[in-house]
């Protein structure tokens, strides 16, 4: 396993399964009376967040503690970096009071390499989304959830499965590091949407891309809607968001239009009547809540491979050691 998470790229096919392997594992801790194994305790756990989040930041919190790590939670607001404090700085003090692993979510991207690059902390770092760039554990819980719906019977990968993205690429995270992972796992990645909300250079990524989303969806065996991050946005890239939701937006109609077995996902926070209608996004077919669940124990897989596992096949032995013991 290596050292630090910085890039769904970082993953070979080996360690994402290893990854998916072991929050299978972990997922029914959280179902248990006391969910909590022995693992990490006595090691600490940072949450260094410079951008707001909800589902993330919670989901690490929640994933450390079940793991028995000591948690602290840093918040740009009200810090030290109000008064300039630089990310050096910062991370200094944090390796200071003994920090084993950084989870850092940056609005610039590449600020996790940074920190892990110049080696300001010695412990593991874990890129919890930096500026327009990735989200590595988001694309593992999304891989996990896929996996759980699609591939029950294999040898745990997405080979052949046909998975499609739609909204937002220019400044989404979530879906670069989507098209890296789904990539190592073997699906095929279909990006939909407007030409002004496309990349430079997307025509290299390995995916196939359209801006009709209605053509895409009768072979999709899941489909992805993305947030339109309108806080991102300096300029107008489409006419109206009721122009936008008419032809990228997933309502029932659309709904009806995939196979009986495909699955709807949302990274969240959801635009609900932009991106996604409300009675899709609680439609029974929808497991937008699903992976929220599934976070929190695919980020309990990642740091207990980080800190705590084994870098070879014995983790999973070592796990239910762990889960005896508890």
């Amino acid at each position: 396993m290596i050292k630090n998470l910085l890039s769904a790229g970082d993953l070979d096919r080996a360690d994402a399964i290893q990854v998916l392997d072991t929050a299978e594992e972990l997922l029914g801790v959280a179902s248990r009376p006391i969910k909590k194994l022995p693992t990490l305790r006595g090691r600490t756990v940072v949450n260094l967040f410079f951008e707001d989040s909800t589902r993330t930041r919670i989901s690490f919190e929640a994933a450390a503690k079940r793991l028995s790590a000591d948690v602290i939670n840093f918040s740009a607001k009200g810090s030290s970096v109000s008064k300039g404090e630089s990310l050096k700085d910062t991370a200094l003090t944090l390796q200071a009071m003994g920090a084993d692993a950084v989870i850092i979510r940056h609005p610039s991207s590449g600020a996790p390499h940074r920190l892990a690059q110049a080696r300001w902390t010695k412990g593991a770092v874990i890129n919890a989304g930096d500026g327009t760039h990735e989200h590595p554990t988001q694309a593992l819980l999304d891989a996990f959830t896929m996996r759980r719906h699609l591939a029950k019977d294999g040898d745990g990968s997405l080979k052949g499965k046909n998975v499609t993205i739609v909204g937002d690429v220019l400044h989404s995270r979530v879906v670069r590091s989507n098209v890296l992972l789904l990539k190592t796992l073997g699906a095929n990645v279909t990006i939909v949407a407007p030409p002004t909300l496309l990349p430079v250079g997307v025509g290299h990524w390995p995916v196939t891309t359209s801006y009709d989303l209605d053509s895409s969806l009768e072979d999709a065996d899941a489909v992805m809607m993305l947030r339109v991050q309108a806080e991102r946005m300096n300029a107008s890239y489409f006419p109206s968001a009721r122009e936008y939701s008419r032809r990228y937006g997933l309502d029932t109609a659309r709904l009806n239009r995939l196979p009986d077995h495909a699955i709807v996902m949302h990274p969240g926070p959801m635009n609900r009547g932009m991106e996604i209608t409300a009675d899709v996004a609680d439609n029974d077919r929808s497991v937008i809540v699903e992976q929220v669940t599934n976070g929190v124990a695919v980020r309990m897989a990642v740091l207990y491979l980080l800190l705590g596992g084994a870098a070879d096949d014995t983790s999973t032995d070592e796990l239910s050691s762990d889960k005896e013991r508890a």
